[in-house]
């Protein structure tokens, strides 16, 4: 970028780094970036966390240091697909999460658990009292058919679920236990990482997500995104000019934009972290759009001999000190969190990274760029003479 020396309005001489005189080469980099953005989100979408498709996670504490990749192994033998193991908190406290569904996923373990049993041919159903009078509330019905019904050992299926009745009939065999699917879960996993760590392990908590609390999650979530951008834009527009409202929006918009397609792109995890993430970027780069403006209107009614790009330039290399501290200073933050945090905030923390680094260019080459593609002029935010006040300096 150039420098030049612009004398100011009170005659002193001040610094002014030629900001705008970029701005092509900007706007080409924000849309390229943009495109790229939408492309990927088009094509790879977005890989939403457990949070969003819904799925069991469960939190368990060892004895003695957990071995993670031993654990990633052990589950993926046992068919618990695209598990995700993290330390949480300590090395012997780890968190497990799957995006499998309930019955999928007690299918899978009750194929690794009992001799002879597959996935192929078992169904499984949850059933309560007003459904089947044989089962209390939560209660599970597993049902193994066809080839396979010939095939399995009915005392040690019955012995291992624990079950209080098994019927049998038509070439099939009803095995009926009083656990819940999260009971069952819970004591079909904890066997098999007990067996598989020769280690004491106790279950702190566990927590099924269905997909329909998962999908609205995901509406609540971009709705309140999009409400957000909304009252933005009216809030800008009320407190300086609309033409201000639209840059800031369109720099919130661009700043979206390029995180979330940073995640499709590198197919990083999306959850509810990330989504608060992102809020709080729009809400940075906000804050950083609304002094710059203020400084733009100012200096708009103060320079009077300057062209609209000069005093933006002024406006920009007055506010840049600041925003440069306030960007570094949270980014030490981010950085801190990042290598030192856990795993369980790191999507969290480069989503932040992103925004700010993407909120501090936007503030400066979109909302000012968008001000003079709208061709701004001091006439748009000169103050209104009232009525009558010729009038009331008359003698």
């Amino acid at each position: 970028m150039g420098e030049a020396k612009q004398k100011h309005d009170a005659g002193q001489v001040q610094r002014v780094i030629d900001f705008m005189g970029q701005r092509k080469t900007a706007l080409v980099f924000s849309i390229v970036m943009v495109v790229s953005s939408i492309l990927s989100l088009a094509v790879n979408g977005l890989q939403f966390g457990l949070d969003f498709t819904g799925g069991l996670q469960i939190e368990l504490k060892f004895e003695q240091a957990a071995d993670l990749p031993l654990i990633r192994s052990s589950l993926t033998d046992t068919g618990v697909e695209d598990a995700t193991v993290v330390f949480f908190g300590s090395d012997k406290d780890i968190k497990i999460t799957t995006q499998q569904n309930r019955e999928s996923l007690i299918r899978a373990l009750l194929a690794s658990s009992i001799d002879g049993l597959t996935n192929d041919g078992v169904q499984l159903q949850t059933v309560t009292p007003r459904k089947d009078d044989r089962l209390p509330e939560g209660g599970i019905i597993l049902t193994v058919a066809g080839d396979l019904a010939d095939q399995v050992d009915r005392k040690l299926i019955a012995y291992q679920l624990e079950s209080y009745l098994s019927v049998s009939s038509n070439g099939r065999h009803e095995f009926l236990t009083k656990d819940g699917v999260q009971v069952l879960a819970e004591k079909l996993l904890l066997e098999q990482l007990a067996a598989a760590t020769d280690d004491d392990l106790v279950i702190k908590r566990t927590e099924f997500v269905g997909p329909q609390i998962g999908d609205e999650l995901r509406d609540q979530g971009g709705i309140g995104m999009l409400f957000a951008l909304a009252v933005v834009m009216v809030y800008v527009a009320l407190r300086f000019q609309y033409k201000f409202s639209v840059g800031a929006v369109a720099a919130l918009v661009h700043d979206v934009i390029i995180v979330l397609g940073f995640f499709s792109i590198l197919h990083l995890d999306f959850d509810l972290t990330v989504l608060a993430a992102v809020l709080a970027v729009i809400g940075y780069s906000l804050n950083d759009t609304i002094v710059v403006s203020d400084r733009i209107r100012e200096n708009f009614r103060k320079v009077r001999k300057s062209s609209p790009v000069e005093i933006i330039n002024i406006s920009l290399s007055q506010t840049l000190g600041r925003t440069l501290v306030t960007s570094l200073t949270t980014l030490l933050v981010l950085l801190a969190l990042f290598f030192v945090g856990g795993e369980l905030i790191h999507s969290f923390s480069i989503a932040l990274i992103i925004g700010i680094v993407i909120g501090t260019y936007s503030s400066i080459y979109v909302a000012a760029n968008t001000l003079l593609m709208m061709h701004i002029t001091k006439e748009d935010l000169m103050v209104p003479e009232k009525e009558g006040a010729e009038l009331e300096e008359l003698p």
